[in-house]
């Protein structure tokens, strides 16, 4: 076979070998995003996510190196390329299609686990064979570049530096520039589009008709008409904002009642915002016990604020709801999105004198010496719990940063019936670390508010200061707490920085929740068929 001439001095095979390694970066946290919507951006997620991509690989590896030895022509490596530059630029425009359709083909089959199962099936069907080709690339090019055995071990090391920095930039650019500059769907396209040109300077400098070059650069064309919508919900068409930050897919729809963040398509939602400025016995009223506890009208404290820190501010829910039912306190948030505070600020009507902090919840507290009469964590987003912000050592680090007498308030979002599930770890830790810990679940919901203090007077101290409460709408919301209140009997379930399975915990009530969700569509299924189906949906 000829040698073609772009590639006699071996640039255009480092080249290709560079842009491969970073395309293959570039679709494995392309896929993080696109899958975080619907699946959440779990280690669990991450690990199908990788586990995905090195089966893919691996096989790439192979069945490069074979074909490289049985039939060493280029052509047939650049072809390869732009099979794979055509698969991810669709992926924009049928990606979320197959993940709805795999979902609500499992969510009816299977019966536990279904988030892992559906993620990795979704991975299996849009990753594989796109990366799988991206994998023939390296073997490919050993064969094309290595003259002779004395250079061999120069040339591979050569060409694995030239992928390792391609793998690099593909790292850093979607991360820090492409995702939010201009959104996931784009990234992708851009990638593809980088590919596809590779193998057209290729193809054209050789003076090579491929027919499927111009079919190529047609389907490319149309997945970027068609593909360039950032909108994962695709079938709600009523949304108020819909974005994407660095950490989070981001989702805001509203009624004529209420505002609603979501940062998973599927499954739960962050925050909600009452319009009518009133109480609302959701979780962040709940909440508004913690003021109570920590003495919001004792006599001693009449002449200064309380100092409260919320740890996930989020929309800003509690922080509004506190600022509007009481006076003299000082309330701050930290919250690692600044689109999410954007956001709040926005559409949640958060105060503009409420500071908030851009910052990672944990960290926050080991830069600051600071303490507060109340720190609310409700960093505890969806189905997605932060493993440094549930062990004993996190808890430790927010009890010394609460005055003498202090009170936490935590958000555990998630209930779960199977002993050792993730709210009793949750428990179990914290009461490791305060001695007074007491818990009410939030009606109508899957919320449990936990109050944590080492003070021994601090529920004599909610029902003094609640007996001083002049809002009637408010002293009936806070009988109703103070009737549920159960005094959390700690078990042995403890997390620390070093062991806190919280990925596998949450897995499990979401399987439950799922469970009870869907039996009733399952019913109907198995009784009426799709067509009842169709008509109760």
């Amino acid at each position: 076979m000829e040698e073609r001439k772009i590639l006699k001095n071996k640039s255009y095979l480092y080249l290709t070998e560079f842009f491969a390694g970073m395309s293959v970066m570039a679709v494995e946290l392309g896929a993080s995003r696109l899958l975080a919507p619907y699946f959440s951006s779990s280690q669990i997620v991450w690990t199908i996510i990788i586990v995905t991509i090195m089966i893919a690989m691996a096989l790439g590896n192979i069945y490069g190196g074979r074909s490289a030895d049985k039939n060493p022509n280029p052509d047939k490596l650049y072809g390869r390329i732009i099979i794979a530059a055509i698969w991810i630029a669709a992926i924009p425009v049928l990606g979320k299609y197959i993940i709805i359709g795999i979902s609500a083909l499992l969510i009816f089959t299977v019966n536990s686990k279904f988030l892992i199962i559906a993620a990795f099936a979704a991975c299996m069907v849009i990753f594989v064979f796109p990366l799988f080709l991206l994998g023939t690339v390296t073997p490919s090019l050993v064969k094309y570049t290595v003259d002779s055995l004395d250079d061999s071990g120069k040339v591979v090391g050569s060409l694995n530096a030239s992928n390792t920095i391609g793998s690099i930039i593909g790292t850093f650019v979607p991360t820090f520039i492409s995702i939010p500059a201009v959104g996931t769907s784009v990234t992708f396209l851009i990638f593809a589009g980088i590919l596809l040109l590779l193998a057209i300077i290729y193809f054209v400098s050789s003076k090579i008709f491929v027919k499927k070059l111009p079919v190529a650069m047609i389907l490319f064309i149309l997945c970027c008409i068609f593909g360039h919508d950032s909108s994962f919900a695709f079938w709600q068409e009523d949304l108020t904002y819909e974005g994407e930050s660095v950490y989070n897919y981001l989702q805001v729809y509203e009624d004529d009642d209420s505002v609603v963040l979501s940062t998973n398509v599927l499954f739960g939602v962050q925050s909600v915002y009452q319009k009518e400025k009133a109480l609302t016995g959701m979780y962040y009223d709940y909440a508004m016990a913690a003021p109570y506890m920590a003495g919001i009208y004792d006599i001693n404290n009449s002449d200064k604020e309380l100092d409260v820190l919320i740890l996930g501010m989020g929309t800003g829910t509690y922080a509004t709801q506190c600022n509007r039912y009481f006076d003299g306190m000082d309330i701050e948030g930290v919250e690692i999105d600044d689109k999410i505070t954007a956001l709040s600020r926005e559409y949640f009507e958060l105060p503009d004198d409420i500071k908030v902090t851009t910052y990672d919840g944990r960290a926050f507290l080991n830069a600051v010496d600071d303490k507060y009469d109340i720190i609310m964590v409700d960093a505890y987003q969806d189905i997605t719990i932060p493993f440094q912000m549930s062990s004993k050592e996190f808890f430790t680090l927010v009890r010394n940063h609460l005055k003498e007498n202090g009170v936490m308030v935590v958000n555990m979002n998630m209930r779960g019936s199977k002993e050792g599930n993730i709210n009793q770890y949750l428990s179990d830790t914290i009461s490791s670390v305060f001695s007074e810990v007491y818990t009410v679940d939030v009606a109508h919901s899957t919320n449990r508010e936990l109050f944590a203090s080492n003070n021994p007077e601090m529920i004599k101290r909610f029902e003094d200061n609640l007996s001083k409460e002049k809002d009637l709408e408010l002293i009936s919301l806070m009988s109703d707490v103070s009737a549920n209140l159960i005094p959390y009997e700690a078990g042995s379930y403890v997390m620390t920085d070093d062991r806190a399975p919280v990925e596998l915990l949450g897995m499990e009530v979401i399987d439950e929740l799922i469970k009870d969700e869907v039996e009733y569509y399952r019913d109907i299924y198995k009784k009426e068929g799709i067509e009842g189906l169709i008509n109760s949906l």
